[in-house]
């Protein structure tokens, strides 16, 4: 009985350890030695953090290039999604009144054409990018609004572009935030 003991304390000891100090020491080691030394990447403008690269953000005004939903208000420290199924009276109510407010502020959109990216959350909550197409889809809202051409936002759009990883894994993407400052700098 004795050695079960000691020998129960001693694993106890180890992993605390190991679990404790040595991994969170060589993950922090490692983010160290990243661009953002494992403080993540920041978007300034002016000398003035205005977000993350990784984390999305609520742009609601009609000037601005919408991004995904988010089930937990782009919190980061809440991450995760709604975890209501496809068929939920709630989550299709939900699905249904973003269709709704994206048909009214995009009224020349036919809601077949939708991206379903721009009315639902994606799993993390925080999905910073949408695709070219739910980018292009807003353009006309937002060239009026802006009094810009829409070949000029189009333009725009194609600049921020990012292509699949190794330009094999994933879809193209566009990150709605550094598209909506560069958008805030186009005249």
């Amino acid at each position: 009985m004795k050695t079960h003991v000691f020998s129960a304390i001693r694993l106890t000891v180890v992993l605390l350890v190991v679990c404790c100090i040595v991994y969170p020491a060589f993950i922090w080691g490692i983010a160290y030695f990243t661009p953002s030394h494992g403080k993540g990447d920041t978007v300034e403008v002016n000398g003035k953090t205005v977000g993350y690269t990784l984390i999305g953000q609520s742009f609601t005004q009609d000037k601005y290039f919408n991004g995904r939903p988010s089930a937990v208000g782009y919190n980061a420290a809440g991450s995760g999604g709604s975890n209501k199924g496809p068929t939920n009276p709630e989550y299709l109510a939900s699905v249904q009144a973003a269709i709704d407010t994206f048909l009214i502020k995009n009224p020349a959109v036919k809601r077949a054409d939708i991206p379903a990216e721009l009315v639902t959350a994606s799993g993390s909550g925080l999905d910073p990018d949408i695709s070219p197409e739910a980018a292009d889809i807003q353009v006309p809202r937002i060239a009026k609004v802006r009094g810009i051409s829409e070949d000029k936002l189009k333009a725009l759009v194609a600049q921020h572009i990012q292509g699949p990883l190794f330009g094999l894994f994933g879809p193209s993407k566009v990150n709605v935030l550094q598209l909506n400052i560069s958008l805030d700098h186009t005249k």
